[in-house]
């Protein structure tokens, strides 16, 4: 899949080269994860960008500049996520990159020069979310992949093409009994499945750059502006990923709260259900937290203890981590 060019990478301070900076800024409220989106004069929606302009002393600082000119939001922790660099993107032959890059805040109300709001990250991508179960989306989306699968040139393709189906969404393609196998979901190849489906012109980016017509019936989420939609799906699998790893997802946290704000937080990232008393045994085992001493009733039933993300552990062990029990559909 070869990104299209955008405005947000066509002007830059250096002839014959076009820097552009995108920001995937995620914040989670409640149960939903969330990222800042700009609604352009066309009605779609992007991330918030900008070309790297002279007075930028680095790449990060004229990103954090692009976000606060067009949200007034002042990032905390950000990490690059991928350099864009085909040919094609620039314009007039210029050489052209983009760079992506993800942050986590605490939701803020967003303002500034742009129309910025917070999203869900699910609006974008509907079959990411498993929550409540297998998501309805699914069954729409099921028979465009298998018709793809059917039409390669030879069989040997079309072989090729149902096991990337399969490997991307846990289903087997073609075959009037065959089903989807939720087993083999994971929820980390949220690019794969996004490049997959936009291969198949189930999306509507593909559709609008191949200049075909959008259909009513395609499933395919909320559209966003040039290549925007892969930048995103790239950040919320590196984030999915990461939890497993690093305690980013503390960088999202109030500085206090309960053990169920936690697993809530996780299983809104991760979009599935964990079970509450695994999740609690492996949280406290690794000392992720730490007890403030204080308890709130905002949670409906007897008063809950407050923790806090204990800060030592980065010094204890490399690769301190919020591990995933439990499965889809597996609640506590």
């Amino acid at each position: 899949m070869t990104p299209s060019p955008g405005p947000d990478a066509s002007h830059s301070s250096e002839p014959g080269l076009a820097i552009g900076l995108s920001a995937v800024i995620v914040a989670v409220t409640g149960d939903d994860p969330k990222v800042l989106a700009i609604r352009h004069a066309n009605g779609r929606e992007g991330l918030p960008s900008g070309p790297l302009e002279r007075g930028h002393r680095t790449l990060e600082m004229g990103l954090r500049s692009w976000v606060e000119r067009q949200t007034l939001q002042e990032l905390g922790y950000v990490e690059q996520l991928y350099t864009f660099g085909d040919r094609d993107r620039g314009e007039d032959g210029a050489r052209a990159l983009s760079l992506a890059y993800l942050a986590l805040v605490r939701e803020a109300r967003p303002a500034g020069d742009a129309d910025a709001a917070w999203q869900s990250w699910y609006r974008y991508f509907p079959w990411e979310d498993w929550r409540e179960g297998r998501p309805a989306v699914l069954d729409r989306l099921e028979p465009g992949l298998r018709a793809w699968a059917a039409a390669a040139v030879n069989p040997r393709m079309a072989e090729t093409r149902a096991q990337r189906v399969r490997l991307c969404f846990g289903s087997a393609a073609g075959g009037q009994e065959a089903g989807w196998n939720e087993t083999g979901w994971n929820e980390e190849r949220v690019l794969e499945r996004y490049e997959l489906l936009y291969e198949a012109g189930l999306v509507a980016e593909a559709l609008r750059e191949r200049g075909a017509a959008r259909t009513a019936g395609t499933p395919s989420g909320i559209e966003m502006r040039e290549d925007h939609r892969r930048m995103l799906a790239l950040a919320i699998a590196r984030l999915r990923g990461k939890i497993k790893y690093r305690p980013v997802v503390f960088e999202l946290m109030p500085p206090s709260f309960t053990l169920l704000q936690l697993q809530r937080t996780v299983e809104a990232l991760s979009g599935g259900r964990l079970h509450k008393q695994n999740f609690r045994r492996l949280v406290e085992q690794q000392r992720l937290v730490e007890e403030t001493g204080e308890t709130t009733s905002e949670t409906g039933g007897r008063p809950a203890r407050l923790v806090r993300f204990r800060r030592e552990v980065l010094l204890e062990r490399p690769a301190p981590g919020v591990r995933l029990p439990g499965s889809h559909g597996r609640r506590g």
